[in-house]
């Protein structure tokens, strides 16, 4: 199956904005007739041409950066058809990350799904790269970037796949913050490196397969209803677990502790 959404990832200073734009200037030149820079091309026509790229808020209408991201969106998925050609770059970031991450997958959900339209969809949101498992028509690709100890060089060039890390430290280095700042950076971002790791949570591929962006009201209730009787389960178990004093407690007493939380869980 052709393509016909790139999920692009990949560091800042990267090129992914400028690839965005790129694309949609061969696109414009090719439909009017000019040269494009490359040996050989195959573009389709398309009706319209949509971009949310670049943030900024509005004064005069009291509008957040965030409120403007939004209704930009919100115009783009009212309006695109199927033959239109969509750019979105970074969807989601003016917002809480758990927020802007739902947001972002909602909308790129509904472009492949529902419109079915050419896109080309730039994020940080990592976790947008697992889709690639469930739409046959969505791919990733990313920003290359060659690693020399602790230095990178960005060569802006697009390839294959989905980018590893955003190198977002690496990127503060070159700005110039202070070492005492970028040592703190680097030190936080190992703690929640292992805080991720350790609550080893569902991957979104699986959490899509039960909740579809079409799914029925009452299959979203019982899921939902499943998950807080599973999150209930875990506290119930970590509290006695917590009660537990193994400086106080024979070996049949570990034992049945063992044996009952594993009649609870299964339960």
């Amino acid at each position: 199956v052709h393509p016909s959404c790139l999920v692009v990832t990949g560091p800042n200073m990267g090129g992914k904005s400028t690839y965005l734009r790129q694309a949609a200037l061969i696109v414009v030149l090719a439909q009017i007739g000019s040269f494009v820079p490359a040996k050989a091309a195959s573009i389709g026509i398309v009706d319209k041409i949509f971009a949310r790229i670049g943030a900024s808020d509005n004064l005069l209408e009291g509008e957040s950066t965030f409120m403007v991201e939004m209704r930009e969106a919100s115009h783009i998925l009212r309006q695109a058809s199927q033959r239109s050609l969509v750019m979105i770059d970074e969807i989601g970031r003016g917002t809480a990350t758990g927020d802007g991450l739902a947001i972002a997958q909602a909308i790129l959900e509904y472009l492949v799904q529902a419109i079915g339209c050419r896109t080309l969809f730039a994020t940080h949101f990592h976790e947008l790269a697992e889709l690639e498992e469930v739409f046959p028509r969505l791919k990733n690709c990313s920003v290359t970037v060659v690693e020399q100890g602790e230095d990178v060089c960005f060569t802006h060039e697009i390839g294959e796949g989905a980018a590893s890390k955003s190198y977002g430290l690496e990127v503060a280095t070159l700005a110039g913050l202070p070492q005492a700042v970028l040592q703190r950076a680097r030190k936080l971002f190992s703690v929640y490196e292992l805080i991720e790791s350790a609550r080893g949570s569902e991957s979104r591929v699986q959490a899509h397969e039960q909740i579809t962006l079409f799914s029925k009201a009452d299959e979203y209730e019982k899921l939902t209803k499943d998950l807080k009787n599973e999150v209930s389960l875990w506290k119930d178990v970590r509290a006695c677990l917590d009660a537990v004093d193994p400086n106080n407690v024979t070996p049949m007493q570990a034992l049945q502790i063992l044996v009952d939380l594993k009649k609870q869980i299964r339960n």
